[in-house]
């Protein structure tokens, strides 16, 4: 039987930043500011989106129902070889793997507003710090993406370890279902978070995005 364990909020945002991350990237290399900073503020409100659902979303979607003591986590990789009991969610190494993540987005984001090109684009609000502060913010926009991309690298080697184990992680994120467990968690009405995510797209799009062109 088919069991429902994600909402349609974090498979939106989850495949969202997929898609995004790369598409930032490409647009930061080749020089297209403009679509680097669009790109950036579409990833910016699902990133806001998934972060507030993480505290009024279903089961699976909440950081207290599947953030872990690090006891807990060292017990869990201690016996994964053979653990066969699925987790309805995300498990407690995965748990913390997302939370990461999401900080070093935030982080990314958060400091994509201060920085600069030094040549002709300037995040906007670039404008409210020194010269110093947009500096070092640039810096550590450029730098953080490096430790980005070794968090998705150790995430994507998890999920083939997975999948090695005979865990399907990735269909479920796609569909929404599994069918390897029986207990079904709460999944909340979805109605909010598309709300705020239409919200978030015309504030921060007319704040942020319009002044640039």
């Amino acid at each position: 039987m088919k069991i429902q364990v994600w909402d349609k909020v974090v498979r939106v945002c989850h495949w969202g930043i997929v898609a995004l991350l790369p598409l930032c990237w490409w647009s930061g290399e080749e020089g297209e500011m403009e679509w680097h900073q669009t790109f950036a503020y579409l990833l910016l409100a699902l990133v806001i989106t998934r972060l507030i659902w993480g505290f009024i979303g279903s089961d699976t979607a909440r950081f207290t129902q599947f953030i872990r003591s690090p006891s807990r986590v060292i017990q869990y990789l201690r016996q994964w070889r053979s653990q066969r009991t699925p987790h309805i969610g995300h498990n407690p190494a995965g748990a913390y793997a997302v939370v990461l993540i999401l900080s070093l987005l935030t982080v990314q984001l958060t400091t994509g507003l201060f920085a600069t090109d030094d040549i002709l684009t300037e995040g906007p609000l670039y404008s409210m710090v020194s010269g110093d502060t947009a500096s070092w913010m640039t810096w550590l926009h450029k730098q953080n993406f490096n430790v980005i991309l070794a968090a998705v690298g150790l995430h994507l080697t998890a999920l083939i370890a997975y999948r090695l184990k005979g865990v399907r992680l990735v269909g479920s994120m796609i569909t929404g279902y599994r069918q390897d467990t029986t207990e079904a968690p709460r999944i909340a009405s979805t109605a909010p978070a598309w709300v705020l995510l239409l919200v978030l797209l015309a504030g921060l799009g007319w704040g942020l995005i319009w002044p640039l062109w």
